[in-house]
C-alpha cells in the first residue's frame, strides 16, 4: 500500500522543516518499496520561496484525500495561519486524512484550523510563550520533541521533524524499517518523543535577559539548596512575583531552570570524567541518584550511565 504524504508549505517556510521529513520518508521507501508518495502543496502553487531564499515547487491544494498531512513551520507561519483559504483546506483535509502532523511552529496552522483544541501539543521552545497566549485551549508541552494525541502529531523545532517522521515510519512500517532509515540518515534511532528540547537551554542562557545575573549566580551555587524563596531573595523580589516574572522571561519555572542547569553541568562531568556518577550528582545538588537519573531521562532521553558509555565510543551502528 502506498501512503500519500502531503507537505504544506507557504512563503517564508523553513526549508529543513519540509526537506527533513521529505528525505526521511523517501529513504524509507528504499527499505519498503512504494511505501510513500510525497507531494508538496501550497495555497499559491509554483515556486515557493523559503526563508533561506531557496524555493521549492509546490502543487495546488488538492481535493483528493491524503494519508498524512504535514504542516511545516517557518517565519511565514503566522501569515499562513491567517489565511482563511489555507485553514479551510486544512480542516477539509484533516477530516479525510488518517493523521495530521506539524513541524516546529507549523502548530500555528493546526491550532488556527481548530485541530489542536483540547489536545496535547508541542512546538519550538522559542515560540511557546506566544503560542500559549494565542491558543490557551491547547494543552501545550513545549518540553517535548514530539507528541501524539489521537491522530494528530506535533513536533518541536526543525530537526525534530526528522524524529517525527521516523516515529510515523515506525508506526506504519515497523521499527526495523525506521531503524534502517535512521542509519541511512546517520541519526540516532531514535530520540524518544518524551525527550526535552535541548535548545530550550539557550533561552536560559540569554545574557540580555532580566535574570542573566541571577542565572550566572545559580551556576556557581548548584551544590546548594536553590529554593524559590532563596532565588527570589537573591533577585530582591517577593517569591510570588519572582516566580511569575522568571517563568514569563525564561519560559520555564525556577525549579525547572535549576534542574536544567544541574543536569547540563552533570552531563559535562559524566561524559568527560571517570568520577562516580553518584558523586557527581551530589556535588551538583541532586539529593539522591534516582532523582538525577529521572532528570537525565527527562532532558536527554537516557540515564547518565548510557551517556557515559556513548561518550566512550558507543554510538549508531552504520550498515
Amino acid at each position: 500500500m502506498t501512503r500519500q504524504i502531503g507537505v504544506l508549505i507557504y512563503p517564508e517556510f523553513q526549508l529543513l522543516d519540509a526537506t527533513g521529513p521529505i528525505s526521511t520518508f523517501e529513504l524509507a521507501t528504499r527499505f519498503a518499496t512504494d511505501a510513500y508518495r510525497i507531494k508538496l502543496f501550497a495555497e499559491e502553487p509554483g515556486l515557493v520561496k523559503s526563508s533561506s531564499g531557496v524555493a521549492l515547487q509546490a502543487g495546488p491544494l488538492p481535493n483528493r484525500p491524503l494519508d498524512t498531512l504535514v504542516a511545516v513551520g517557518g517565519n511565514g507561519s503566522l501569515a499562513a495561519a491567517g489565511s482563511a483559504r489555507t485553514l479551510a483546506w486544512i480542516r477539509k483535509a484533516a477530516r479525510s486524512a488518517r493523521r495530521v502532523a506539524s513541524v516546529c511552529d507549523g502548530t500555528y496552522l493546526l491550532a488556527a484550523a481548530g485541530l489542536l483544541e483540547g489536545r496535547k501539543a508541542t512546538t519550538h521552545w522559542e515560540v511557546s510563550a506566544d503560542f500559549a497566549r494565542r491558543h490557551p485551549k491547547v494543552h501545550l508541552d513545549a518540553e517535548r520533541i514530539f507528541i501524539k494525541d489521537g491522530n494528530v502529531w506535533t513536533s518541536a523545532g526543525i530537526t525534530a521533524g526528522i524524529d517525527l517522521a521516523l516515529a510515523l515510519i515506525g508506526e506504519d512500517l515497523g521499527e526495523t524499517v525506521a531503524r534502517r532509515t535512521a542509519q541511512k540518515l546517520v541519526v540516532y534511532h531514535r530520540r524518544p518523543g518524551g525527550q526535552s528540547q535541548f535548545s530550550g537551554l539557550i533561552e536560559v542562557d540569554r545574557q540580555d535577559g532580566r535574570f542573566a545575573e541571577l542565572l550566572d549566580w545559580m551556576r556557581l551555587h548548584l551544590d546548594e539548596p536553590l529554593t524559590v524563596e532563596r532565588l527570589a531573595d537573591e533577585a530582591a523580589m517577593s517569591p510570588r512575583h519572582f516566580s511569575r516574572a522568571f517563568t514569563s522571561e525564561t519560559g520555564m519555572t525556577p525549579a525547572k531552570a535549576v534542574e536544567r542547569l544541574r543536569v547540563e553541568a552533570a552531563r559535562a562531568r559524566v561524559e568527560s570524567s571517570s568520577d562516580p556518577i553518584d558523586q557527581i550528582g551530589l556535588a551538583l545538588g541532586f539529593t539522591d541518584p534516582e532523582r538525577m537519573r529521572r532528570a537525565f531521562v527527562r532532558a536527554f532521553g537516557q540515564p547518565p550511565q548510557s551517556l557515559r558509555r556513548a561518550a566512550r565510543g558507543a554510538g549508531v551502528t552504520l550498515n
